[in-house]
């Protein structure tokens, strides 16, 4: 029994993340064009209409840009919490009533041999959650698109084998950069991003010594750079003794099919 994923695409123009086990293959978002998903998905040889599911953690365009279209096209289940379907119904096209299931924020459902938990984050979205993912006594974190780790999400992701996490900005190239005050002031805000430093301070509190590997994700384009992320996060890691590898994402090109065991 194994849990593998791949984080297909991350960043500020397209999101969308696979993980499988034995029995299920499942896709979190769709948030570049199905051309482009079927071309990620590919890239690390999983066949789309293999997948058994597609979770969608919130509305913004970055996270369901292809989900119609790849739902429609293979026939895929779609689950989403109540806002949230609301809110991306004009988005994403017409769906079938047998491809549309619920998955409730702060619930716990099963998908053949893997446990997937939903947890709410504080994002300016009608209700945005993520996703921990557990089989057989391994544990995945799932968390971006939220403006700051409360103690309730640190609890419930802390102790993973691996984290796929949010840095999104440097807060000097983001003060310093192009984006009018509003814009500044809505990543800064606690609806908006995490910025590296405050990606490395959660992380300290929340890992353990069965993590082993940590992808920094949800980079922008603007206002961070890889190389600073990973420096800024390692550093803070580092200060409190913590050495761990540390990968980058990317927003057109997957990670390799990680085996967490």
């Amino acid at each position: 029994m194994t849990l593998r994923f791949s984080v297909l695409a991350s960043g500020s123009t397209g999101n969308a993340f696979f993980i499988e086990s034995d029995q299920e293959k499942l896709l979190v978002d769709a948030g570049l064009s199905g051309k482009q998903m079927d071309r990620l998905l590919g890239e690390v040889q999983v066949n789309p209409s293999s997948l058994t599911g597609i979770l969608v953690t919130h509305e913004h365009s970055d996270h369901i840009k292809g989900l119609g279209i790849i739902a429609r096209k293979y026939n895929l289940p779609i689950y989403a919490n109540d806002k949230t379907w609301k809110a991306m119904e004009n988005s994403i096209g017409s769906i079938s009533l047998d491809q549309k299931f619920h998955f409730n924020m702060e619930e716990i459902k099963t998908f053949g041999d893997i446990d997937v938990e939903s947890f709410g984050v504080s994002h300016d979205a009608a209700e945005p959650m993520f996703f921990t993912f557990r089989q057989n006594g391994k544990k995945v974190a799932l968390v971006t698109d939220l403006g700051y780790v409360s103690e309730r999400i640190k609890k419930t992701v802390e102790d993973a084998d691996a984290y796929i996490f949010e840095a999104n900005h440097d807060v000097g190239m983001l003060r310093m950069g192009r984006y009018p005050w509003n814009v500044k002031r809505r990543i800064l805000g606690d609806n908006g991003h995490v910025s590296n430093e405050d990606c490395g301070l959660a992380l300290a509190d929340i890992i353990s010594n069965r993590t082993k590997r940590i992808y920094l994700a949800h980079l922008s384009q603007d206002n961070n750079m890889k190389d600073l992320a990973r420096m800024s996060v390692d550093s803070v890691l580092q200060e409190r003794g913590i050495k761990l590898d540390i990968y980058d994402t990317d927003p057109k090109s997957p990670t390799t099919l990680y085996d967490v065991g």
